[in-house]
């Protein structure tokens, strides 16, 4: 996946009372790939706590700005987006948090976006409210709508990081597949086992069962160590079959031994 660029949006934290707040959101932005942080009258900052809750997102906190009021710290933006837990009458426009996470990110573009975060008791205030183009609703539980600011902070920013193009890349597999004929050896030799326990295909035509083997086996997407660990269950089974039956007529070498016998490799 190429690098995502940065995005010109600017977290805005009003009135926090816990300093341990400002370093859990730090940390929540830099998961998230969002380094501007102004706070708005911060009860205690710097503080010890900050930094140690921050975890590695020291720059953040380096470089966060103080300010004393909503409009010092918006002034230069184009879009305004606040977030809040309680319901608004019908004069704020209120957009789910995906939805206002889009936007943002496309007005991002072309200027500096402003999202604003209220004290951890009290929210953001009606007049700090009025400075936003757009509220932003995070769905939840409605019997607990209430969410810890570093959470809110982390839902908003991860809701942005998606809408800046991102997505989950599988790291690509260490240990290759088994090749094909290592697979027909397999399903040969397991086909033999289940030949010498009895185990039949019941259904009408005798063939459903191999063929339902092969499809699930197939998709465990087995490397060569797992076919030989599976290989090395049935070849146990073979030899604890000839003992027990050593008193009766012994399956021939052909029908009872493949090609070629592994034995669980030692882990």
């Amino acid at each position: 996946m190429n690098p995502i660029a940065p995005a010109d949006i600017r977290v805005v934290l009003v009135d926090t009372s816990h300093p341990g707040n400002i370093g859990a959101v730090a940390r929540a932005m830099k998961n998230m790939g969002l380094l501007q942080l102004i706070l708005v009258r911060p009860k205690l900052f710097p503080d010890p706590e900050a930094s140690a809750r921050a975890s590695g997102a020291d720059d953040v906190l380096r470089h966060a700005r103080v300010v004393g009021s909503v409009p010092e710290a918006i002034g230069d933006c184009g879009l305004v987006a606040a977030t809040t837990a309680r319901d608004r009458d019908q004069y704020f426009r209120v957009r789910d948090v995906r939805e206002g996470a889009a936007q943002m990110v496309a007005h991002a573009r072309t200027g500096p976006v402003a999202l604003l975060f209220g004290s951890e008791r009290t929210g953001l205030t009606n007049d700090e409210l009025s400075l936003a183009h757009l509220l932003l609703r995070i769905p939840a539980n409605p019997d607990y709508v209430s969410l810890n600011l570093a959470m809110a902070v982390q839902l908003v920013a991860y809701e942005t990081w998606r809408a800046r193009g991102a997505e989950y890349q599988p790291p690509a597999p260490v240990t290759p597949l088994a090749p094909a004929d290592e697979m027909e050896r397999l399903f040969t030799h397991l086909q033999q086992v289940m030949d010498e326990i009895d185990f039949r295909d019941r259904t009408v035509s005798g063939v459903r069962l191999m063929n339902r083997i092969r499809r699930f086996m197939h998709r465990a997407e087995l490397d060569r160590n797992e076919v030989n660990i599976v290989r090395g269950i049935l070849t146990a089974v073979q030899q604890k079959r000839r003992i027990a039956g050593a008193g009766e007529t012994a399956p021939s070498a052909a029908a009872s031994e493949p090609a070629s016998t592994p034995t669980a490799p030692e882990t």
